[in-house]
């Protein structure tokens, strides 16, 4: 009926065994070591509180009387220390920066650093290794508003004796200037963040003016070079731009994490993993300004001087709501995009479902493929399959000749590739642009495309949009399936309803095996 998915030294995640997207099927109650808890709704749920190095039986109970029973025991710690002893006062007003930072450089490996309720302002903090912070319901990290307190990092640094690169970040694919995050780790290991507590921002003054600014906007959190990180059941919001982000960073999870940003700022994805391996998103509510998840892999600077791709991610049981794209691969991924599996997952509202945006100058290690969306429930999404490969935004030559070119140019260290893609189990409803839109390059079609038990339906009331960001786009309306330049495409048990015109457009596609169509 449920299992465990996680525990720390003082919470617990659990997933509901069911293919419902997102939500039960119907409400269950717990009861923990044999006292009453509270009712759930969600597939994923979360305890926190608990004690370390304790053994708990939780039960869960559904409606009509079937329950069931299971163990578990909290991880151990070394210690745990209260922020306050430290100096830190969590009021909102003074400023908490020095007090914080020193409790996270003196607390012991295996220590867990705890932040009570209160609001504790803060400029950027950097975490170190074997450390769990804990933000306790009601505590809040308040991100300090004035841009002089965030330090400015280098993208990289050359070795002094040996010359070579060390870098700290990029900022959209590229190793530039910018802002310190406000909750920072770089070249470390096993570190927990866990809440309910709240990270915000407080990033509304970085949202205008950013394009004059030579030095990249902060993130809220940044691990650069990491492995085995951990963030469960925290709140964060507001960033300055991207939320959550992850950069060539192995072994990280996202645990019953909530993400929310106005849905006018810009650029304020939720969770941004940038050439990493083996990502956990699971049970996740984002809703954003820009895309709610989207996988990177570098622009072709880094992609092929690094040539470390983005590999074994999982996004299961999320709820996704507004933001530009739900699942986003792209367009930084010089470095390829490999093994993504998106299954069992809400999008409401958002522009698109899945959405790969690359380009031509992406380069030849830009290899996306395997990628499967399974089980999936989208209501209110615009369009929700697309697969554009003439994204021209973010790079100084977007709106060049090279990049918006009809022709088939010669195949080279610049071209891109996609493999294999495979949509089944959709249910679309209230459509309105397109059902789906794929457009791949002529001198490079995309490998195979599959479609296996999908609905699509438009809404009554639907509005005339651009499906693809591109040059020289046109606006559409109740648009069936678009193909173009692709090699394979299998459509089995399609249905579409509300379709305006042809219910599939196929141009300069290879072979088409359509079975009840």
């Amino acid at each position: 009926m449920f299992h465990l998915l996680y525990t720390s030294s003082v919470s617990a995640c659990f997933e509901l065994d069911n293919t419902a997207p997102y939500y039960a099927p119907e409400k269950y109650a717990l009861t923990l070591n044999g006292e009453p808890l509270r009712e759930g709704d969600t597939n994923v749920f979360s305890l926190f509180g608990l004690t370390p190095e304790s053994e708990y039986t939780l039960r869960l109970a559904l409606p009509g009387g079937e329950a069931e029973e299971l163990a578990f025991r909290t991880a151990p710690e070394t210690c745990a220390l209260d922020v306050r002893d430290f100096g830190a006062v969590g009021d909102g007003e003074r400023d908490d920066t020095a007090a914080i930072q020193a409790a996270i450089h003196f607390l012991p490996a295996g220590g867990r650093l705890v932040f009570p309720e209160g609001t504790y302002l803060t400029a950027p903090l950097a975490l170190k290794s074997h450390i769990t912070l804990e933000l306790r319901s009601g505590a809040v990290l308040l991100g300090a508003p004035d841009k002089s307190r965030y330090g400015v990092l280098p993208g990289e640094l050359r070795d002094l004796v040996t010359g070579e690169s060390v870098h700290f970040g990029a900022f959209e694919g590229c190793a530039v200037p910018m802002y310190q995050a406000l909750v920072c780790a770089q070249y470390a290991e096993d570190i927990t963040v866990v809440g309910p507590g709240t990270v915000d921002g407080n990033g509304s003054g970085f949202w205008t003016g950013y394009r004059e600014d030579p030095v990249a906007r902060p993130r809220l959190f940044f691990f650069n070079r990491c492995r085995d990180i951990t963030v469960h059941g925290v709140y964060g919001c507001n960033s300055p731009s991207w939320q959550f982000h992850p950069y060539f960073t192995d072994n990280i999870s996202f645990y019953d994490v909530s993400v929310s940003a106005p849905k006018d700022s810009p650029n304020t994805d939720a969770i941004d993993p940038e050439s990493c391996g083996g990502v956990n998103i699971i049970g996740c509510r984002l809703s954003v300004g820009d895309d709610c998840i989207a996988i990177k892999s570098g622009k072709i600077e880094l992609g092929m001087k690094y040539r470390k791709s983005a590999d074994r991610h999982t996004i299961r049981n999320c709820l996704m709501v507004h933001g530009h794209g739900a699942v986003t691969l792209g367009s930084e991924s010089a470095a390829g995009v490999r093994k993504l599996t998106v299954e069992q997952c809400l999008f409401r509202d958002t522009d698109r479902g899945l959405r790969i945006k690359t380009r031509r100058g992406r380069g030849r290690y830009c290899d996306i493929t395997n990628v499967v969306f399974d089980n999936i429930r989208m209501d209110g999404v615009l369009t929700p399959v697309v697969i554009n490969m003439w994204y021209n935004c973010c790079d100084p030559d977007r709106e060049s000749e090279y990049v918006w070119s009809r022709q088939a140019l010669p195949v080279d260290e610049r071209t891109p590739h996609l493999g294999t893609f495979v949509f089944k189990n959709l249910r679309c409803t209230r459509a309105q642009v397109a059902a789906c839109y794929i457009d791949g390059l002529p001198e490079m079609p995309l490998d195979r495309v599959a479609f296996e038990n999908v609905s699509v339906s438009f809404d009554e009331n639907a509005r005339p949009g651009i499906p693809a960001m591109k040059s020289f786009a046109q606006e559409h309306c109740r648009l069936g399936l678009y193909l173009d330049n692709v090699r394979e495409v299998s459509l089995k048990n399609v249905r579409l309803e509300g379709v305006e015109g042809e219910r599939l457009i196929a141009l300069h596609c290879g072979r088409i095996a359509a079975e009840d169509f």
